[in-house]
C-alpha cells in the first residue's frame, strides 16, 4: 500500500514510516476521540428521533417560506443537539462572521457595552465591531459597525497560558455591559482553544454579576470536540457556520445561532425584519443536506480532530513549533485547528501548496497569497473542496505576516487528513526547507 502512495503522490517512504510510527504512539488518543464520538453520535441521533424527522421534511417550499415544516424540523434538531431553547439555521447566513454579527447587532443597542474576554476577535469580526487591533487604511471605514452605532467595546486579554483572565474580566464588568463574547477557536493567533470548563467559569462570574448580561460564544471549529457544548456550560447564545463542523461536509452554505428563545427571536428580527423574524425565509431545498450533514458531523469532526493531532506530531518531529503543542493532552483540545509556525513566507506557501495538491478538487491549482475582504494582510488559502470555502474539508490558510503560521484543519475522513499532512511535509522537503 505504501508503495502505491509513494509512487502516485511522491511521498518519501521514510516520511510514510514516520507517520505510521506516530500513529502507533497515538493509539490511546485516537481511542479517546472514538469514545467521545460515540457519545456525540448518540446525542445527535436522539435529537432526530425527538423531533420525529421524516422524509416530508426534505421537501421544497416556495415564496415566503410560511409553514416550512422542514426548516422548523432543522431548527428543532439543532436546538436539541446544542442544548438551546431555540435555533436559527438558515442558508442565507453566509458565514460564521455573519452569524456572530447578527447576534451582536440584534442584541446590542446604543450605549451598551460589549466585552470580548478572549482578546481581539478574528480579523473579519474587527470590521463588524469597528474597533481594530491594528491601524486600518483610512479608506476602510464601514458604516453600521458597533462603533458607528454607539456601542462601546472593550477587550480583555488572555493570560500568558492562554486561559481567560477572570480577574481582569471581573474588573471590566459594570452596569453598561450587556454582552460578554468568547471566541473559542484561535483564529490567526498562537493559542489554545477555549474549553467548556473555561466557559463555565466565565458564565458563573458574569451571571453572578448580573443576569442581564448575555454570554455569546463563537463556536466555529469547536462543535463535537469537547464533551459539553457552550450552552451546557452556561452560555446564552452560540453562533457558527454550516460549512464547518456541524455541516458534516454536506451543507452547501449557511450558518446557525442557538440559545435562549427570547434572544433568538431578537436576532431573527435582525436577519429579516421586526415582526417577521424567523417565521419567513426560504431554505431552497437544503433541509436534507443540512440534516444529513449534521447527522454525519460527529464522525467527520472526529476524523478532522485526529488529523490535527497527527499534524502536530509530524511537524513537531520535523522541527517546527506547533500549537497546540505536540505533547498536549487530547482532552485539552476544543477545536479541530492545528497551527504550524513556519517562520518564512516561502515555507507557508509550500505548506499550503502541499495541501492543495492533496485535494480531490482543483488539485492542479497553485494557491497564491491575495487580498481578501475583512483582512489586513494578504491571505494564502488551500482548499480543494466539494463546497467552496468549506473548512471542515481538508484545508490550510494563513496571513502573509510574521511568524508565518499555517492553520491546518479538516478532512472529511481521517485518511484524507493524513494524506494532507504528508503532502504538506513533502512539499517542504522538496523545496529544501526541511530535512527528514
Amino acid at each position: 500500500m505504501n508503495d502505491y502512495i509513494s509512487k502516485e503522490f511522491g511521498i518519501n517512504r521514510d516520511l510514510l514510516g514516520l507517520a505510521e510510527e506516530i500513529e502507533c504512539e497515538l493509539t490511546s488518543d485516537f481511542s479517546y476521540v472514538e469514545s467521545r464520538t460515540f457519545y456525540h453520535q448518540a446525542k445527535v441521533l436522539k435529537a432526530f428521533q425527538n423531533s420525529n424527522v421524516s422524509d416530508i421534511h426534505f421537501a421544497w417550499n416556495t415564496g415566503y417560506g410560511y409553514d416550512d415544516s422542514g426548516r422548523d424540523a432543522v431548527e428543532r434538531v439543532f436546538a436539541d443537539v446544542f442544548g438551546g431553547e431555540k435555533a436559527l439555521v438558515r442558508p442565507n447566513i453566509v458565514n460564521g462572521t455573519h452569524a456572530i454579527s447578527l447576534a451582536l447587532l440584534g442584541l446590542l443597542k446604543r450605549g451598551d457595552k460589549l466585552i470580548y474576554c478572549t482578546g481581539a476577535p478574528y480579523d473579519t469580526l474587527q470590521s463588524v465591531t469597528g474597533y481594530y487591533s491594528s491601524e486600518k487604511p483610512s479608506d476602510e471605514s464601514y458604516t453600521g459597525t458597533l462603533k458607528d452605532l454607539g456601542i462601546k467595546y472593550q477587550e480583555v486579554e488572555l493570560l500568558p497560558d492562554g486561559r481567560i483572565d477572570l480577574d481582569a474580566l471581573k474588573d471590566a464588568l459594570d452596569d453598561s455591559v450587556k454582552m460578554v463574547a468568547i471566541q473559542r477557536s484561535k483564529g490567526y493567533k498562537l493559542r489554545n482553544s477555549i474549553s467548556s470548563k473555561q466557559i463555565s467559569e466565565v458564565s458563573d462570574l458574569v451571571h453572578g454579576f448580573g443576569r442581564h448580561i448575555t454570554i455569546m460564544v463563537d463556536n466555529c471549529y469547536c462543535e463535537f470536540v469537547d464533551e459539553e457544548e457552550p450552552l451546557d456550560a452556561g452560555a446564552d447564545i452560540i453562533c457558527g457556520s454550516l460549512i464547518k463542523n456541524p455541516g458534516g461536509g454536506l451543507a452547501l452554505s449557511g450558518g446557525y445561532l442557538c440559545g435562549k428563545a427570547d434572544l433568538i427571536d431578537l436576532i431573527s428580527y435582525r436577519l429579516t425584519c421586526p415582526g417577521i423574524g424567523g417565521e419567513c425565509g426560504l431554505t431552497f431545498g437544503q433541509n436534507r443536506a443540512v440534516l444529513e450533514g449534521l447527522f454525519q458531523a460527529p464522525r467527520v469532526t472526529a476524523g478532522a480532530l485526529k488529523g490535527a493531532v497527527l499534524c502536530s506530531k509530524v511537524f513537531d518531529r520535523l522541527g517546527f513549533e506547533v500549537f497546540p503543542h505536540a505533547s498536549s493532552d487530547i482532552k485539552d483540545r476544543s477545536d479541530i485547528i492545528q497551527a504550524v509556525k513556519l517562520n518564512t513566507p516561502e515555507a507557508l506557501m509550500e505548506f499550503c501548496r502541499g495541501i492543495q495538491a492533496a485535494a480531490p478538487i482543483d488539485s492542479h491549482v497553485t494557491p497564491v497569497p491575495a487580498p481578501m475582504p475583512g483582512y489586513d494582510d494578504d491571505i494564502i488559502m488551500a482548499a480543494g473542496a466539494f463546497v467552496q470555502g468549506s473548512s471542515i474539508e481538508l484545508s490550510a490558510d494563513g496571513p502573509l505576516r510574521e511568524p508565518y503560521v499555517a492553520y491546518f484543519q479538516g478532512g472529511l475522513t481521517y485518511e484524507h487528513s493524513k494524506i494532507g499532512v504528508l503532502m504538506a511535509a513533502q512539499y517542504l522537503i522538496n523545496a529544501g526547507l526541511v530535512r527528514l
